[in-house]
């Protein structure tokens, strides 16, 4: 009897102890060689951005009124631009010198540098303006059962959901790959997704690439999740019942 309950202990040990390779292993489907086009997306203008603009024109000093002159001795970091820069307000507007508030959002940063050079040529304010612009404070959230959970900034147009975990240095072995969930704000609507790492069905799905604001959390699995709680360190404290059975067999003999 003993012989069983201790065999008992030593299965479930085990059970708990191991990972399924199938709720590991990331893009399971995927086939050696295998190609797939990419493609690329611009993201859209959202509230809260805060925006980095510069005009240069055939006459450089015609140029200065729109645009904001750093101080001499301030160094041109995000930190000074995002003092400098345009706030997108909660209505979507920024004010811009000389030709005021403009509506922003829902435009994509290369619109906006095409409608401003037009606005600046066609009202005969520069000549063959050059406008930049830039969004200097994406960033995504990343939480739950990933190594370093937090809030990461990025300046690229475009990264992918996978270089997003990356900043938060992978899942845990105890991170659902299966259930990983999206939420994204647009527009004023509030956007929640379910997406599976173990299967690359969504790699051509407007998931693939993040955009400013988003968050991705990671679910735990069962295994952590008994590990709280009322069932805290239930390793160790099988661990320690099969030693003890173990060393009582060996004693009765």
């Amino acid at each position: 009897m003993i012989k069983k309950i201790l065999l008992s202990f030593v299965i479930l040990f085990l059970v708990t102890s191991c990972a399924n390779k199938k709720d590991i292993l990331y893009y399971q489907d995927i086939k050696n060689n295998s190609q797939n086009q990419i493609n690329y997306v611009s993201n859209e203008i959202q509230i809260n951005d805060i925006l980095y603009i510069k005009i240069d024109a055939l006459v450089p000093e015609s140029a200065k009124p729109f645009n904001v002159e750093s101080s001499v001795n301030a160094a041109l970091n995000t930190n000074t631009l995002k003092i400098q820069g345009y706030l997108v307000s909660s209505e979507g507007f920024i004010t811009f010198p000389v030709l005021g508030p403009l509506k922003v959002t829902g435009k994509t940063t290369t619109e906006l540098q095409e409608s401003l050079a037009e606005m600046l040529n066609d009202n005969g304010y520069l000549k063959n303006a050059n406008v930049t612009v830039r969004v200097i404070n994406s960033k995504v959230t990343v939480l739950g059962e990933v190594k370093n959970p937090g809030t990461y900034s990025f300046d690229e147009q475009n990264i992918s959901l996978n270089q997003a975990i990356g900043y938060a240095g992978d899942l845990t072995v105890n991170g659902v790959r299966k259930d990983v969930l999206l939420i994204r704000e647009n527009n004023g609507t509030r956007t929640y997704v379910k997406l599976d790492l173990t299967s690359s069905d969504w790699f051509s799905s407007p998931y693939y690439y993040i955009k400013q604001n988003d968050v991705i959390i990671v679910n735990p699995n069962g295994a952590k999740i008994m590990t709280s709680g009322y069932l805290s360190n239930i390793g160790g404290i099988l661990g320690v019942l099969t030693f003890g059975l173990t060393v009582f067999l060996l004693l009765k003999q």
